[in-house]
């Protein structure tokens, strides 16, 4: 939290609290006109330390949900007062990390509080604490009025151990979306936070289902800072254009039923990167380790004495079906999904795969990497129980402009993909849960 202390001054009427907040982040003491004839407020930025001082929170509604999670993260004893709760700040008083006194607020509850957040239903209620705050010189947030308060609350971003803060003098949107530019700029690399170049190692970042904006924060973030990328064909290529001039990108493909750079060659690669001082990012479509053999990389560095680290993705078994409207577990439908590689067949001695219980199965079957096989899958499927006629739904590179959704039945699976020419990769879901979208929506 970054408050600011100003003047007080009189403002002729003050609104409800319960669902929102007046100038969420703005504050108001002297003013004077800027340019193009705008109000300038003087505000002071400070980091609170709070570790272990007493926060009071009057209000329990959507404010305090949203104002609460920081101050616990910042270390402070947060103590809400109110006569009803929002779910989720009853979850935290029962997870004990707030203490919640279940009744109105009365004058002296703020007797020995560092910072004061004031977001009662009635203004009557938050114009007498920021008045006792006043008094007992205790900066109070009031988030009906803020310009009656004697502390403001920014917009707030934390990223990579940096916590940002804008304010904008009272013009909430503004400072949000100043806060959301430096973040992104941050995210992408545009920015750089660090006074020091990354050190050597490597991180196994999963890049997400193919959608470039799908990728976690951290990922977007370490591929930012990379001296070497080693990419393959699933991950998200119009990332690769946001990389510096100065990084190697090295193509290590796996396309399937195709040639493949052999897994030990790439693993070669990343030990050779990070013993030579370099910050290596290899970037893999999906998860790391779902079907993605990043544990074995991450296995590979580990044994060669190489800093390693793992940054999960969204995979594609439930993303590229959630984009085709198909979800893969769904009330009163199916209360089970089996994610299942189909890399080899159903037969193969190299199968670790229990086919005959699968096809026992009433649940979810999401099959990847089974579009060339999917005639054997289906005939064991069937050969052991499941339905013919049991919905499919296929979806081919899920999640990027390209994507193309086939739904038909498990009896009919292996010719429809053949009609349409489907080729990988693509997420098959069988199942009940597959025949779930509306008609409007197919």
């Amino acid at each position: 939290m970054q408050p600011s202390h100003k003047k007080p001054r009189n403002v002729s009427s003050t609104p409800d609290a319960t669902t929102t907040e007046k100038r969420g982040e703005a504050g108001s003491g002297e003013a004077e006109q800027g340019e193009a004839g705008s109000v300038t407020e003087h505000h002071y930025f400070a980091g609170l330390d709070l570790t272990g001082k007493r926060v009071v929170v009057v209000g329990a509604g959507t404010v305090a949900q949203r104002r609460v999670p920081r101050l616990i993260n910042s270390g402070a004893r947060v103590e809400v007062i109110a006569p009803e709760a929002t779910p989720a700040v009853e979850a935290m008083a029962d997870a004990g990390e707030l203490t919640w006194h279940r009744r109105t607020y009365a004058a002296g509850d703020l007797t020995g509080a560092w910072y004061v957040v004031a977001c009662a239903t009635g203004s009557e209620v938050n114009a007498a604490v920021a008045a006792e705050a006043e008094e007992n010189r205790i900066f109070c947030v009031r988030a009906d009025d803020a310009s009656r308060g004697t502390a403001v609350t920014p917009a707030v971003a934390q990223h990579g151990g940096l916590l940002l803060g804008v304010l904008a003098g009272g013009e909430h949107r503004r400072s949000a979306a100043v806060r959301d530019a430096l973040v992104e700029a941050l995210r992408t690399g545009v920015v750089d936070e660090c006074s020091e170049p990354p050190a050597a190692g490597v991180a196994l970042v999963g890049g997400g289902p193919g959608d470039p904006d799908l990728i976690t924060v951290r990922g977007r973030q370490l591929l930012g800072r990379a001296d070497v990328v080693i990419t393959d064909r699933l991950a998200p290529r119009e990332l690769l254009e946001e990389l510096g001039p100065h990084v190697e990108v090295v193509d290590a493909s796996k396309i399937p039923y195709g040639r493949a750079a052999n897994q030990d060659v790439i693993n070669s690669l990343l030990i050779e990167h990070a013993k030579a001082g370099k910050f290596v990012v290899r970037l893999k479509g999906g998860d790391p380790y779902l079907f993605g053999r990043g544990f074995e990389e991450l296995l590979a560095c580990v044994e060669a004495g190489v800093a390693v680290t793992a940054v999960p993705g969204i995979t594609s078994a439930f993303a590229a079906p959630s984009a085709a409207d198909v979800p893969v577990t769904h009330r009163g439908v199916a209360h089970e999904v089996v994610v299942v590689s189909g890399h080899v067949g159903p037969h193969d001695e190299q199968s670790l795969v229990d086919w005959p219980a699968l096809g026992r199965l009433r649940g979810t079957i999401v099959l990847m990497m089974g579009v060339k096989r999917i005639a054997e899958f289906a005939a064991v499927l069937t050969e052991h129980g499941r339905d013919p006629k049991s919905p499919v739904a296929v979806v081919q590179e899920g999640t990027t402009r390209n994507q193309k959704t086939l739904r038909t039945t498990l009896g009919e699976v292996a010719e429809a993909i053949r009609e349409a020419d489907v080729k990988p990769p693509a997420v098959i879901v069988i199942g009940p849960v597959a025949d779930l979208a509306p008609e409007s929506r197919r």
